[in-house]
């Protein structure tokens, strides 16, 4: 005779069973949605502050391995790589991070070298662990060093794109970020603001589509919770604030909105400590 704790254990097989198969087909959609409207022009759109049209592309749902009741897996990241035909001359190919389980649990700090001063961000390992293991592959390559924050909007700067440098950094917009994409993590749903002062959140061209880019935001921003947020500044708001300060050329007005940076803001380098 089967017993209740056996039924329930089935149950919760069955449970995980159909939770996979949802869960690739999602996936499965999303990836031919990406390859439909193109990563580099959607990623030139939401860059440039559309954040309607991000809020329209559909299913927010992060791509992590689900658990049984019981199960202790941990969590699982997906490095979804861009097809060769999709990338752009912008795109900057470091491979992918590993393929073994993040730590989840403890907290690693982000530190920004700027021409401004030193920013701090701390990232909880128990929020972002794909986003966190995504930072740390890319700064293990200095991906960051030497690039230029490359937009303003009201409220927020916007950094992470690798062809960002030099004098002709404007000219290429936000198009440029790593050969893959990830799951978004952490989406503040029920908060309000959703990305208050000293939040740090990475921008994406629609759904799990995160890459390099990032904004600080540096006064309250009410927007749709539909961008990862990665952790807060322990350190260094006074310096992003003082950097923006001379506010920006207005390239992008009147719409989507915002510019260019007026000052140069440089990050010298980009480094992510071990987990703590």
């Amino acid at each position: 005779m089967t017993s209740t704790r056996e039924r329930q254990r089935a149950a919760a097989r069955a449970r995980l069973e159909k939770e996979m198969a949802q869960r690739a087909e999602a996936a499965r959609k999303r990836r031919q949605l990406q390859a439909s409207i193109g990563a580099g022009v959607a990623l030139l759109l939401v860059a440039a502050g559309t954040v309607w049209l991000v809020a329209s592309l559909g299913d927010d749902e992060s791509e992590t391995t689900p658990q049984a009741d019981g199960a202790d897996a941990g969590v699982t990241c997906v490095w979804n790589e861009i097809p060769a035909e999709q990338r752009r001359e912008t795109t900057v190919d470091v491979g992918v991070p590993p393929t073994t389980t993040p730590p989840d649990t403890g907290t690693q700090v982000m530190t920004l070298d700027t021409n401004f001063g030193e920013i701090q961000v701390e990232m909880d390992l128990s929020e972002v662990p794909c986003t966190a293991a995504s930072f740390s592959h890319l700064a293990s390559q200095q991906f960051w060093d030497n690039t230029k924050c490359h937009r303003m909007f009201p409220g927020m700067l916007q950094c992470g794109d690798p062809s960002a440098s030099g004098e002709g950094y404007r000219d290429t917009d936000g198009t440029g970020g790593p050969g893959y994409q990830f799951a978004n993590e952490n989406l503040p749903v029920d908060d309000r603001p959703a990305y208050p002062a000293g939040v740090v959140a990475m921008a994406n061209s629609g759904p799990d589509t995160n890459g390099s880019q990032f904004f600080f935001i540096y006064q309250d921003v009410e927007l749709s919770p539909d961008y990862t947020v990665l952790g807060r500044v322990t350190e260094g708001l006074d310096v992003i604030q003082e950097a923006t300060e001379a506010g920006h050329d207005g390239a992008f007005d009147p719409s989507p909105g915002g510019g260019h940076p007026n000052n140069d803001i440089l990050i010298n380098s980009l480094t992510v400590s071990e987990p703590q």
